[in-house]
């Protein structure tokens, strides 16, 4: 078994100049970086991780908050938990999932947070260790997200473009920023139309909105598409649609948003706006060792770009 004594021989430098190459690379020269990582890489020498991180007071454990109830997000979470997971692996890193707010469990290098409610940050506020938000938030922290506003936008334009009359904006009823900001792109877009708006909210199940639909058919003429908040939301705008008898897509469009799982199963196949989840997991995971190794520096914010999956619950362009 190569040791730190023979990369040391090889380089032509103190074990001691070895151990701070691989342990503090900021104390050591580029010079003597290049012959060292050289040396290691001809003997093919790997680093202790376990030791490496004693050395450097490191747990190598990220802990994953999910602070929502999972029974309405699941399909997402899958994939947002294999971007992280993902990112992690690279620096050997493991991940711990919590789904309570409970700082006690166990040690740890940093945390990753989603599903943060406005009641969540107090408790927040008390972490000791180096927090990266996956959701938009205008409370500072560091966090990932998707371009909410833009995604919505677009979404709002598609269904104009395609010559719908009446466009309806159905979003959750919750006081966050990532639903503050959808609602934003959907009445901007209206407003450079000069577009009358209409916005409902409610939880997000698809059953709800399906009853909303069935409650409420007399309000919605033909012509009318529902620009909708979650993919959810949208399955049960079209459940409720077609029990009504409603012609989809012709008089009826319907646009989601996620794009992880329910607009595939849906039927007709939801035109959603799909957002790159395992993408910005991998983010948050790369965010948070950054910040871990930078001492808990702010890392400010990313926005990844939705794209509009075009399907049958809208109209086909001409």
């Amino acid at each position: 078994m190569v040791t730190l004594n023979d990369v040391a021989k090889k380089a032509n430098v103190s074990k001691m100049t070895v151990s701070r190459v691989i342990n503090h690379p900021e104390q050591v020269t580029d010079e003597l970086k290049t012959l060292v990582i050289q040396a290691m890489k001809e003997l093919n020498y790997r680093p202790h991780t376990a030791a490496k991180a004693l050395v450097n007071n490191r747990t190598l454990v990220i802990k994953f908050f999910i602070l929502e109830k999972m029974s309405t997000t699941e399909p997402y979470y899958m994939n947002l938990l294999t971007g992280i997971a993902k990112g992690l692996e690279e620096e050997q890193y493991s991940l711990q999932l919590v789904t309570q707010n409970n700082f006690d469990i166990g040690l740890c290098d940093g945390y990753i947070m989603t599903g943060v409610r406005q009641k969540d940050y107090e408790w927040i506020n008390g972490a000791t260790k180096p927090v990266v938000l996956f959701g938009e938030n205008d409370r500072g922290y560091d966090f990932i997200d998707t371009d909410n506003k833009k995604g919505v936008a677009t979404a709002a334009q598609y269904a104009l473009d395609l010559g719908y009359e009446d466009i309806v904006y159905i979003g959750i009823d919750i006081n966050e920023k990532f639903e503050k900001s959808r609602e934003m792109g959907y009445k901007e877009v209206l407003s450079e139309h000069n577009r009358e708006t209409r916005l409902f909210r409610f939880r997000n199940h698809s059953s709800i909105t399906a009853q909303f639909i069935e409650d409420n058919w007399g309000l919605f003429k033909p012509n009318t598409a529902f620009i909708c908040s979650s993919d959810r939301l949208a399955l049960g705008i079209e459940r409720g649609i077609l029990k009504m008898n409603g012609n989809i897509p012709d008089d009826y469009g319907i646009i989601g948003h996620d794009g992880v799982f329910l607009d595939q199963i849906a039927y007709p196949r939801l035109t959603t706006m799909k957002q790159p989840v395992v993408e910005m997991g991998v983010a948050c995971a790369k965010m948070i060792l950054k910040k871990i190794s930078e001492k808990g520096v702010s890392q400010g914010n990313q926005l990844f770009q939705s794209t509009l999956v075009k399907r049958e619950s809208t109209r086909t362009e001409e």
